[in-house]
């Protein structure tokens, strides 16, 4: 045997619901895969993290130009300008061959986009920095050999994917995040089929019922801790497991291959971290957290997921100058401790979720985003009701357009105090930050990309030229040099506060004016209390007592000057002031 006896026997029950016949099997062709696996990297699973931990979202194919591949020019745009000092680990979107959605439907799984560069790029860029891969197990391109496979007749990829009679009245039951079809007609060795495809044609989704896909799967996931993913982000992990008769997400199933996935990493990649992309609600969101292990303060899931519902009420917060949503959400956000912590961002190559906002929010609040996320030049996309109604399902804009004045007055340094504003309150709340390339180096919509691609997501995935960028950010005047110095400076201190740690107590601050964010961060020795306060409005406002007495004077960390509490907070603003002990 490979695995431990302990390991073995989790293994053995959480396959008894997912292939009840053919748990013996199953079991032992994962114990074989251990045995290809038995050297891979060895992490502190009980310190996963502290607060020098920040993670850049981005493209391998981000920065192209240069002398070497686009991985290097951008792994050299990052080391050439200081971010070392400010980011712990990069995330490399799916960075493989792949056929559409800017690599979400992945052809091959075990190499390198050559646009990207090779491994021995990403070997380089993990000398620097920690390195975060995407897993999308989901579906994968209709150009792999898996799909190809199948539509040839070729074992083992007959039931590798999923078919379906489109005339199942149960389908109507699955929750569908696209407002199109959910099956997909193509042409096989043994006749049309009609074969599940969640997110689009050209992404067929894998049938996991199979434990072929299982094992495939979990042989990449190996992969890629082998290659030194310190962080493995699920991608689209909710909508797993298919049962007809069910709304298809969420399942028990889905849920038990995480806790296998979970049980493997801690077996051979102890201290490796699993965060699950699932833009839900947030009471469907942190159950991925899983069930608490008996006896062990933790959880037998993901050790992190994504705070879906932080850059919309952030977003909303700005746009209405009023927090009372975003602070109400604050207020009652749960602490798991125990090795579970949020991935809390702003942006990302997606577009800005609204399913999170759903119990937290009026439906009038959620148009409203949409209707000024229209009026600052984004797209608003839709997802496919159970009764064939479209709703909103995510805002395409960059964040930094988000948060541009509706007047759109050029000459304003508004937009630019308002996002970075909003970009510190992220920095400094409870988890991990994640900041996306283009929140980085706040730039604008790509509105000639997503007219020439007619995809409303392009707009939030522009990429650059080296030589062009360098342009951008050395134009001292531009707003976008603003934004990327002032970023770099908040991303060096924040790593530098031990109150920032992803497990140091949090306090929110109810009782403050509704133009306001207030919340306090205490350090888990109780050695530094940091009181976050930011104004979302274009007046002053005062602090309310409670914050004013917890800390009458503190120096602003970000700007470094002594501020007395009794002032109040200037407009568009971010203070973390440093209370002391």
């Amino acid at each position: 045997m490979n695995l431990s006896d302990d390991a073995l026997s989790k293994i053995r029950s959480l396959l008894e619901p997912l292939y009840p016949d053919r748990v013996d099997e199953v079991a032992g062709r994962l114990d074989e895969l251990a045995g290809r696996y038995t050297d891979l990297p060895k992490r502190d699973a009980d310190g996963l993290w502290d607060e020098r931990d920040i993670v850049l979202i981005t493209y391998g194919d981000q920065v192209r130009g240069g002398e070497g591949a686009a991985l290097a020019a951008q792994t050299k745009f990052l080391l050439d300008h200081g971010l070392k000092d400010g980011l712990s680990t990069v995330h490399l979107l799916p960075c493989f061959p792949y056929s559409s959605d800017d690599g979400f439907s992945v052809i091959d799984y075990r190499e390198i986009d050559p646009d990207v560069g090779t491994w021995d790029d990403v070997a380089a860029l993990g000398e620097q920095f920690d390195v975060m891969y995407d897993l999308v197990l989901n579906h994968c391109s209709q150009h792999s050999d898996y799909f190809k496979g199948y539509l040839a007749g070729t074992e083992p990829y007959t039931n590798f994917f999923i078919e379906a009679d489109p005339e199942d009245e149960r389908l109507a039951m699955v929750t569908r995040p696209r407002s199109l079809p959910l099956l997909t007609q193509y042409a096989s060795s043994r006749g049309d089929k009609h074969v599940w495809t969640t997110f689009s044609d050209d992404q067929v989704d894998l049938n996991f019922a199979e434990p072929d896909v299982l094992v495939e799967m979990f042989d990449v996931l190996l992969t890629y801790a082998k290659q030194g993913g310190r962080i493995i982000r699920l991608d689209a992990i909710a909508y797993l497991w298919k049962k007809l008769g069910t709304n298809c997400i969420h399942l028990p199933e889905t849920h038990a291959v995480v806790k296998l996935m979970r049980v493997l990493l801690d077996e051979l990649a102890p201290g490796t971290i699993l965060l699950t992309e699932t833009n839900v609600p947030h009471s469907e969101n942190v159950g991925y957290f899983g069930d608490n292990v008996p006896g062990e303060n933790r959880g037998d899931e993901a050790q992190m997921v994504y705070q879906f519902s932080l850059a919309p009420l952030l977003l909303d917060a700005f746009l209405h100058e009023d927090a009372t949503y975003l602070i109400r959400w604050l207020a009652k956000l749960e602490h798991f401790g125990g090795s579970r912590t949020y991935f809390n961002f702003t942006a990302s190559h997606d577009g800005i979720g609204v399913r999170p906002l759903e119990g937290l929010v009026p439906p009038e609040r959620v148009q409203e985003l949409a209707d000024a996320v229209k009026a600052r030049g984004g797209r608003v996309s839709t997802r496919r009701n159970a009764d064939g109604s479209d709703s909103p399902y995510e805002l395409n804009i960059t964040y930094f357009s988000a948060m541009a004045d509706s007047d759109s007055d050029e000459q304003s340094d508004r937009p630019v105090r308002r996002f970075l504003a909003s970009q510190a309150v992220m920095l400094a709340l409870r988890g991990i930050p994640g900041v996306y390339f283009h929140s980085l180096i706040g730039t604008l919509n790509d509105l000639r990309g997503m007219a020439k691609t007619g995809r409303a997501r392009t707009i939030n995935r522009r990429k650059f030229e080296l030589d062009e960028l360098e342009g951008i950010v050395n134009n001292e005047s531009s707003p976008q040099a603003v934004v990327f110095n002032a970023y770099r400076s908040l991303l060096k201190v924040r790593r530098k506060q031990q109150a920032f740690h992803p497990d140091a107590p949090q306090s929110v601050f109810a009782d403050a004016p509704p133009e306001l964010v207030v919340f306090a961060r205490r350090a888990v020795d109780e050695s530094q209390t940091i009181l976050v306060a930011c104004n979302t409005s274009s007046k002053p406002v005062e602090l309310p007592a409670a914050a004013r007495v917890l800390c009458p004077k503190g120096t602003d960390l970000i700007t470094g000057e002594s501020l007395s509490t009794d002032r109040p907070i200037p407009p568009l603003r971010t203070v973390w002031l440093d209370a002391g002990h």
